[in-house]
């Protein structure tokens, strides 16, 4: 995508307080590799999960630690705006997920405009995106987060937390707000097979999800055995080395296990 068009599609919105920020230039460029996350029961792709990578297919650490207090309004933007306008271009029919810098929202009516013009812009409906919250940043303030999950459902955004049971994504933060999908942290997938203590948590947390209407997404899962066992508990959408990898600038297809 040529950079001019992101910056229009960023600049072209009006002034408001504390959006000088997404103005800003990048002294770096980036793209996008793609993840399936995969409906097991079905065996179709769910959704992409857009990943940031170098555009010499440097991994994600290496951009993400280019970005600062100086840029990461402007980041998070062209972030947004890049993931629509390649998925698109690449022909994107499932869902696209979008990690999302909450300490880089703003004022969310306002820092979603860039977001949804691009979806105008590169015909990706609204109801195929999904935002998650994005594993770099640690959350500052809970309360503005909710305030942003709040304001994406209300667009008819799908909204993921993100890697459920680690640091930023726990019970308290949920209590505040019930997204459409959990994604459990992959630090509870690995093994569970033969761990009793992740197997009763993770009962609980599909109680829990079960109960709030939440859909749970095992993320990370690498072996056959997590995947039997996520299966076995009823689990749909997985995601992982086991189903698929991510795709530098491609969406790849996906081989389920024969169990």
């Amino acid at each position: 995508m040529p950079k001019n068009l992101i910056k229009e599609l960023i600049a072209s919105e009006p002034e408001f307080e504390g959006c000088q920020g997404c103005r800003k230039p990048l002294d770096f460029d980036f793209t996008f590799a793609f993840q399936p996350i995969v409906d097991v029961a079905s065996g179709e792709i769910y959704a992409y999960e857009a990943l940031v990578r170098g555009t010499d297919g440097a991994g994600a650490g290496e951009v993400l630690a280019r970005v600062n207090d100086d840029n990461r309004y402007a980041f998070d933007q062209a972030c947004r705006v890049k993931a629509i306008e390649l998925a698109a271009r690449l022909g994107l029919k499932q869902k696209l997920s979008i990690n999302f810098l909450p300490n880089a929202v703003y004022q969310p009516e306002h820092c979603i405009r860039s977001t949804l013009k691009a979806a105008q812009t590169f015909g990706l409906p609204v109801q195929q995106i999904m935002f998650e919250i994005t594993e770099s940043e640690q959350v500052h303030d809970k309360a503005h987060l909710t305030n942003i999950f709040q304001y994406y459902h209300s667009q008819g955004f799908i909204t993921a937390l993100d890697d459920f049971g680690a640091g930023h994504a726990g019970l308290n933060l949920l209590a505040g707000f019930i997204p459409d999908i959990l994604k459990l942290d992959m630090e509870l997938v690995r093994d569970i097979d033969h761990s009793e203590v992740k197997q009763i948590i993770v009962d609980g947390l599909l109680e829990i999800c079960q109960r709030l209407g939440i859909t749970l997404l095992a993320e990370g899962v690498e072996t056959e055995q997590e995947y039997r066992y996520f299966k076995s508990k009823g689990v749909r959408l997985m995601q992982g080395y086991l189903l698929a990898r991510p795709g530098f600038e491609t969406l790849p297809g996906v081989s389920l296990p024969q169990c």
